[in-house]
């Protein structure tokens, strides 16, 4: 494993301390660029595990992730040879489209082509943490606090100015100029914001009442290597929508994972979940599972609701205190952008810091409003769809919303028939561009005046990865 990179330490960075909250992949992310300014204390409530193992507060990390290029770009910007690191354990680089083999919402199957600049990351979450934790740690300036609880923020609503915290039974207060919030979804920064006298701050919640059940596989002999993402997308304008992905992880391994909506969630029995993925828009998951050997049991989780707090519209903001990642907003996973996001948003505090001084007025709300762009962006793609399931939301959808959600519709069947619209379709969701991206001159006339190719009738396997459906060897 490569090394970490040197980092430029502030002359003065001795007299700075930063705390943490969170030491997930978000915390220790925004660890590594707050060490060059500071020294870093990372606040855990968990025994992290010392390698690729499971993590008991994450529970999430039992089901499929996939970094898509614009979180690959972010992590490697913010720790250089971190992806070739994670590809010497095990990890593979994925091209989409070439390396994709996924089935619309709509119905459509996506043509895969050659030569894609979209490079996707296939890991286990365990193995993406551990990797990052490793790198992370080996720094100096950096040091973590295990198995301790946050009690709450101290300070006013003018200026944080450290963390109360209870370790081994023992209350204590640990000073900071900076406190970053990455505790993930189950923050408690609205709690300890009014606790210093704050108002809230405007929340917004679309539950599609997504259930996941996932289980890990090992691959059958012709798909043990190189094996694409499969992936067939529910359709929110069918009740129940159901779909599933299988993503290729270290070892030879298929992390799959099924999902339903109300009325149509898949249950956390073994011999249901083949049988469930057989019942999705095209069986070709409950095919290929049919030739594949279960390593674990089924796991399940309802916690989905995509939830966002919208802090860097809030009319007073204390110094000294930022909130970033999946704190700010959590995503219905299926769309594949959490971990994406939460990267652009250290690598927006990175530019956020670069020039100021941590500890002056205004540094924490300038870190807060560049952090919402990349949760707007990840925000944007999965409401679009989750808002149009019955009971998501206690709004209905607006006209806007339905309107763009019509576009989109045909954005994707465009992209579906047009290599060159998929292309533009695949910036937005690898989060590389941003959604407008899809609405420039060069899509619009694609979507409404581009050359079409025919649908696919099928989804575009070769003859190996066909094989793989039947159990059979490739010849």
């Amino acid at each position: 494993m490569k090394g970490p990179t040197p980092m430029p330490v502030r002359s003065s960075a001795r007299r700075r301390s930063v705390v943490i909250i969170g030491g997930g992949m978000t915390g220790m992310l925004a660890a590594s660029v707050l060490a060059d300014y500071a020294d870093v204390t990372i606040i855990e409530r968990d025994l992290l595990p010392d390698g690729p193992q499971p993590r008991k507060g994450l529970p999430q990390a039992r089901h499929a992730h996939v970094l898509w290029s614009g979180g690959v770009k972010a992590i490697e910007e913010l720790l250089p040879g971190i992806t070739d690191d994670l590809v010497d354990r095990g990890a593979r680089k994925a091209h989409i489209m070439t390396d994709l083999v996924s089935k619309a919402p709509s119905g459509q199957w996506f043509r895969r082509f050659t030569h894609s600049h979209h490079t996707n990351l296939l890991c286990s979450r365990d193995l993406l943490d551990s990797v990052i934790r490793t790198r992370v740690l080996k720094s100096h300036r950096i040091s973590l606090l295990q198995e301790t609880e946050l009690l709450s923020l101290e300070g006013d609503a003018r200026r944080v100015t450290g963390v109360r915290i209870r370790e081994a039974h023992t209350d204590r207060t640990l000073p900071a100029h900076l406190v970053i919030d990455a505790s993930g979804r189950g923050s408690r920064a609205q709690i300890w914001m009014q606790n210093l006298g704050l108002p809230p701050v405007a929340e917004r919640t679309v539950d599609a009442g997504v259930g996941y059940a996932s289980r890990i596989y090992r691959a059958p002999g012709p798909a043990a290597t190189g094996f694409p993402i499969i992936n067939v997308q529910a359709d929110p304008r069918r009740h129940p929508g159901r779909g599933g992905i299988i993503t290729p992880i270290e070892g030879g391994r298929w992390l799959v994972t099924l999902a339903g909506t109300r009325g149509g969630q898949p249950s956390g029995s073994n011999d249901e979940f083949v049988p469930f993925a057989h019942q999705l828009p095209h069986p070709i998951i409950g095919e290929l599972l049919a030739g594949a050997e279960p390593e674990t049991d089924v796991v399940t989780t309802r916690s989905t609701a995509n939830k966002r707090r919208y802090y860097e519209k809030a009319t007073r903001w204390p110094d000294g205190f930022a909130v970033l990642g999946e704190a700010v907003a959590g995503y219905n996973p299926v769309y594949g952008h959490g971990l994406s996001a939460a990267a652009q948003c250290v690598v927006a505090l990175r530019r956020s810091l670069e020039g100021y001084d941590l500890r002056a007025p205004g540094t924490a709300q300038r870190i807060q409003k560049a952090a919402a762009r990349p949760v707007d962006h990840a925000w944007t793609l999965a409401v679009g769809q989750d808002v149009f399931y019955p009971g998501a939301s206690d709004q209905p959808p607006t006209r806007l919303e339905k309107m763009l959600a019509a576009f989109v519709d045909k954005a994707v069947d465009a992209g579906s028939r047009n290599p060159h619209a998929l292309r533009i379709l695949l910036d937005v969701m690898s989060m590389e561009k941003p959604p407008a991206r899809l609405l420039m001159p060069d899509m619009l006339a694609l979507v409404y005046l581009g050359r079409k190719k025919p649908h696919l009738e099928g989804p575009p396997l070769t003859e190996r990865e066909h094989a793989a459906t039947t159990g059979l060897n490739s010849p």
